[in-house]
């Protein structure tokens, strides 16, 4: 068996660029470290920005606003904003990697997935990728709140995007990776040390990995009898990941960072348990009624109530 090649971010970002044709794509060797405070980031975050587009290369540093997005456990987003000469603003989102998601997160995989859904109309379009991040267009809408996603006008546009999503084709195994990503993350898991956290390292030891093994083996097994379609899935439709933008009636889903071929159920329903929001309260599930309406839209959405 050959050696495996281990991607980092600067690796993914270098290949990125050298197999991309486009001139619209820039991208850099720069990083920007995420432990700063935003103060003394900002002047790195400003040359990141003139060392990827030209244009914005002799502008004074001044001309430039940092404003911090969101952030969370696998991303920092930053809102960049550059005032031209003529007074008018052009804005970006400056997304920065979190420290060792590589781990989990396959970024050559997502930066393939990006350029095929940008193109049918998904996200935001990808502008550039330096060492630890990537540069997108700056999208106007507001996150949805998780109780967002359960107002029936909401749910039935989600549906219908997700139904949308799933039909866009990525090149690449078409195999479904839900299993291969938890064996993954299960070895990570199993590997884990809390060396200067005693109380942390001994819950961790109550932890039986042979029977969590044991239990993902069985759910694989399951799995396999239910004969889901396989499509593009986006794996992790929380709210933080759904946009939209109230005065056009405009929604949008963001972060393919998960984005896989993967089983259409495990889609929808990972969906649904997001309905419990970052608290995991699942009493939140949505109802039958709830599911129903979702499903209805997901498979016809031009005729929602003809499903039966």
């Amino acid at each position: 068996m050959g050696a495996v090649k281990i991607w980092n971010e600067m690796e993914v970002a270098e290949e990125f660029s050298e197999k991309n044709c486009s001139t619209e794509i820039k991208s850099s060797s720069l990083t920007v470290d995420t432990s700063l405070s935003l103060p003394d980031m900002t002047p790195r975050v400003i040359n990141l920005c003139k060392d990827l587009f030209k244009k914005w290369s002799k502008l004074d540093d001044s001309r430039f606003s940092v404003q911090t997005v969101s952030g969370g456990i696998t991303n920092l987003l930053l809102k960049v904003t550059v005032r031209a000469d003529d007074g008018n603003e052009d804005s970006v989102t400056v997304r920065l990697y979190g420290p060792n998601t590589d781990y989990v997160i396959d970024r050559e995989r997502e930066l393939q997935a990006i350029k095929y859904l940008s193109a049918a109309g998904f996200g935001a379009k990808l502008l550039g990728v330096f060492g630890n991040g990537m540069v997108q267009s700056f999208i106007i809408a507001r996150t949805l709140e998780p109780s967002d996603m359960r107002e029936p006008k909401l749910s039935a546009e989600i549906a219908r995007q997700l139904h949308e999503f799933h039909q866009v084709e990525v090149p690449g195994s078409k195999e479904p990776q839900l299993w291969n990503d938890i064996f993954k993350f299960f070895k990570n898991a199993s590997k884990l040390k809390f060396d200067d956290d005693d109380e942390k390292q001994e819950k961790y030891q109550k932890i039986s990995f042979k029977e969590v093994h044991n239990e993902i083996l069985e759910l694989e097994e399951l799995t396999g009898r239910v004969n889901s379609p396989v499509v593009f899935a986006h794996n992790d439709l929380l709210s933080g990941n759904i946009m939209v933008n109230d005065d056009e009636g405009k929604l949008y889903f963001i972060d393919f960072e998960y984005g896989s071929y993967n089983y259409r159920g495990y889609d929808i329903g990972n969906h649904f348990n997001e309905y419990g929001g970052y608290d995991c309260d699942y009493s939140l599930y949505p109802n039958k009624d709830e599911q129903y309406h979702f499903i209805r839209h997901y498979l016809q959405p031009d005729k929602p109530h003809e499903v039966r």
